[in-house]
């Protein structure tokens, strides 16, 4: 029987599953998808916010020339540290269940059934898009995740959202040659853009290469075009393609089959958990990285939700002794 089993290969499940094994925990990484899934999913060459250090996990340097890394810098770091420290990962396996109580519970997978004595849920939110809930929405042509500006060459395309990740993908794909309409719910490009990235697409909206229409919002899509419903009235905004970039939420339906309940007096439906030891109100299970705050997806990033795996490994640690 495993010490810990960590459902999230992301930055912070890694770094959960090596503090735990510095500890002589024995433990085993489950995951959805692909080592990284997430970062896997960003877009090709995205530059992260962050500097190398505050990247960083067990104490592994991250190196890259860059003085802010890649996202093929952090592919790259992170395999490298996982296979360093030799740690036990299965990979496209989805958990579907956990059954038992601390010390004797069993975690269900599409794949079989794995005993253990405690659990950590470091599983993120970049799965789940946010719906815009119109009709629509499910066309091959609408996407939540942007990948690369090159397809788009001489195409018209929408770009629904006012964030960083919009506001991104609006700049790349207008200087690619795609004519780029934007789409923004509120009266402006939001204060939470990066301060070198805001200047730079309201400057591109003032000088008319990107169409921006703000306190819209969308009512429908169709195969051509995106119906719209702006201060005068409704529009058609004809389309090939769109990227509804209105940011992603946890999976709280796998959350509530784990047993962890959200807090009721938080708008952002964050789980309850002990802040010195990460244990939610079922005992044995954690909680690590940006789950821990819901759908405030602001609120942990991997530069303090790695952090968390300390607090949680020296916890099991005392446990097991």
């Amino acid at each position: 029987m495993l010490d810990v089993l960590i459902i999230g290969a992301g930055p912070v499940g890694l770094a959960c599953a090596l503090e735990c094994q510095r500890k002589g925990l024995s433990s085993t990484i489950v995951e959805k998808g692909a080592l990284v899934n997430s970062i896997v999913g960003y877009p090709t060459n995205m530059e992260f916010f962050s500097t190398p250090d505050l990247l960083e996990i067990g104490g592994y340097p991250f190196p890259t020339a860059h003085y802010k890394p890649l996202r093929e810098d952090a592919l790259d770091y992170y395999q490298r540290v996982a296979r360093s420290e030799k740690l036990a990962i299965r990979l496209h396996e989805t958990v579907l269940s956990l059954n038992g109580e601390q010390g004797n519970f069993t975690v269900t997978t599409d794949k079989g059934e794995i005993p253990t004595r405690n659990v950590i849920v470091a599983t993120g939110f970049y799965d789940l898009p946010n719906p815009l809930g119109v009709p629509g929405e499910d066309l091959p042509h609408v996407s939540h995740y942007y990948k690369e500006p090159y397809q788009h060459v001489l195409q018209n395309v929408v770009v629904i959202g006012a964030k960083n990740s919009s506001a991104k993908a609006a700049l790349q794909m207008t200087r690619a040659g795609a004519r780029v309409t934007l789409i923004v719910r509120g009266p402006e490009i939001s204060n939470s853009v990066k301060y070198w990235i805001r200047p730079d697409l309201v400057n591109r909206i003032a000088e008319g290469r990107i169409t921006a229409h703000f306190n819209t919002t969308v009512t429908a899509i169709t195969p051509e075009a995106v119906e719209v419903l702006m201060p005068d009235g409704p529009r058609t905004i004809p389309t090939d393609f769109v990227y509804a970039l209105t940011g992603y939420h946890p999976d709280e339906a796998l959350l509530g089959r784990l047993g962890v309940e959200p807090d009721p007096d938080d708008e952002a439906r964050a789980p309850l958990f002990d802040p010195t030891t990460h244990q939610t109100t079922r005992p044995g299970v954690f909680v690590a990285g940006t789950v821990c705050g819901g759908r405030a997806t602001s609120r942990w990033f991997i530069e303090n939700g790695r952090h968390h795996a300390q607090l949680i490994a020296a916890h099991l640690n005392g446990l097991m002794r």
